[in-house]
């Protein structure tokens, strides 16, 4: 219900309640929301008014304008919460339909950025897997990880249906901790080409190495996220 007599502004309210109603499955990737005449119509509100609210979660990533026919819902913005989990499994809990497209997968001498994360010698083997992950059919993020040659088996079939560290557990790997940062940048042209953002989009961007249970490096990883798409969410304590 819009508050006629809020000093908040009627777009804001409308672009707030159709956000929420999509970050709640209300509405579901696919709903059409009409055209902004029938919109407007419906709500008793001015044109301008509802052409602005949409434009509003066209901006985000939530909503798109398909000619002919009409105003549709994209998808919900990713919340990830700060933990030690796959991209994947955290897609996967939180109905996002994830799908993988493997773009590299390699055996390659380890660089000395790699070989000091993973702990081997430089210039040692290292496997290398360059992913695209989507969601709804619409890219999310680019991964980049290097993971120690012999540690487990990385076919593109396998990597394509599962996440990275579902693999490994299914090997026997157990995932103990992990090591990470998160930075953001400007998208470079072929990863704005990438993830279907302009060049130059604000990207989020994040480097983890995770260990087992015996403090072995087992895996090193430099990811890039759309930042319309991706948010990661962080719980603070009071230190006492």
């Amino acid at each position: 219900m819009l508050d006629r007599n809020s000093p908040v502004p009627l777009y804001f309210q409308l672009a707030q309640q159709l956000e929420s109603a999509i970050e709640r499955g209300v509405l579901v990737p696919g709903s059409l929301l009409g055209n902004e005449i029938e919109l407007a119509g419906r709500l008793g509100l001015s044109r301008p008014t509802v052409r602005q609210a949409m434009q509003t979660l066209v901006d985000k990533g939530l909503l798109v304008r398909r000619r002919g026919i009409g105003t549709q819902v994209v998808h919900s913005q990713v919340k990830r919460p700060l933990e030690l989990s796959s991209l994947y499994d955290d897609l996967e809990a939180a109905g996002q339909s994830p799908t993988t497209q493997v773009l590299r997968n390699e055996i390659r001498p380890a660089s000395p950025e790699v070989a000091a994360a993973l702990g081997i010698t430089e210039g040692a083997d290292a496997h290398r897997i360059e992913r695209l992950r989507l969601t709804h059919g619409r890219p999310v993020a680019f991964l980049c990880n290097y993971v120690p040659a012999g540690l487990l088996e990385l076919d593109d079939a396998t990597l394509e249906s599962t996440g990275l560290y579902r693999m490994m557990r299914a090997a026997g790997i157990t995932l103990h901790s992990a090591r990470q940062s998160i930075g953001a940048r400007s998208a470079t042209a072929e990863e704005a080409e990438r993830l279907d953002e302009p060049e130059g989009a604000a990207l989020l961007t994040m480097q983890r190495t995770a260990y087992d249970d015996t403090g072995r490096a087992i895996e090193y990883g430099t990811h890039v996220y759309r930042a319309s798409r991706y948010a990661f969410e962080f719980q603070l304590l009071m230190r006492a």
